[in-house]
């Protein structure tokens, strides 16, 4: 996988890094970063990216992965800046054993709250920040890999493609979101909400209602 030289920020105290990811077929890979006002820095989902981009952010305290799949460069990290690693609870494929797990509801570094939003993987999770702008990290919920509407993974490469409907409805239920930030793909600035809606509407590939989950 090739290596990041800069992020981009993406709203006041969130940045974000790129990487073209030849294991999803080479389409491109996304991590962030949330500056907290004391300058404490959380790495989310972080991808391979040169140091000095990340310590011009200020000092990076924590890490947090939203799956077990997400793991990329977190234990490289985890050595470089001795910060911790926080994984979900019943992540599966981790490499090495995290620092402290979580599970939904929970509050993690850098205001982030978890939300469990299976589909993708069972255990996996959205953070959501209230500041600045009501922001959701959605993890693998969705894509944006062009300018349109966001899209839904293919259903063979999802553990419960029907669950993850579910967990975007849940979202939309519960949570006043404006901004979306996506695994894979470009983030979207303003009336979050309606995108979501959209990619509902718009998704043809649906399951078929099973047994209740």
């Amino acid at each position: 996988m090739e290596r990041a030289h800069r992020t981009v920020q993406v709203l006041p105290g969130i940045h974000r890094w790129s990487v073209t990811d030849d294991r999803v077929g080479g389409v491109n890979s996304e991590a962030y970063a949330v500056v907290a006002e004391d300058g404490a820095v959380t790495l989310i989902d972080p991808l391979p990216i040169d140091e000095r981009a990340l310590r011009k952010l200020g000092r990076v305290e924590a890490i947090v992965l939203t799956a077990g799949n997400h793991q990329r460069s977190a234990w490289h990290f985890r050595k470089l800046f001795s910060a911790p690693v926080w994984a979900p609870e019943d992540a599966y494929g981790l490499e090495d054993t995290p620092d402290a797990t979580y599970g939904a509801g929970a509050n993690l570094p850098g205001g982030l709250v978890a939300y469990h939003t299976p589909g993708p993987a069972l255990s996996m999770y959205a953070l959501w920040l209230e500041r600045p702008r009501s922001v959701i990290f959605l993890s693998d919920l969705l894509t944006h890999l062009d300018n349109g509407t966001p899209r839904f993974v293919e259903n063979q490469y999802q553990d419960a493609p029907e669950r993850t409907r579910m967990s975007i409805r849940r979202i939309l239920d519960h949570l006043p979101i404006e901004v979306l930030c996506f695994a894979h793909g470009r983030p979207i600035l303003r009336d979050g909400a309606t995108a979501l809606r959209r990619a509902l509407d718009e998704d043809t590939d649906a399951p078929a209602p099973s047994e209740p989950l």
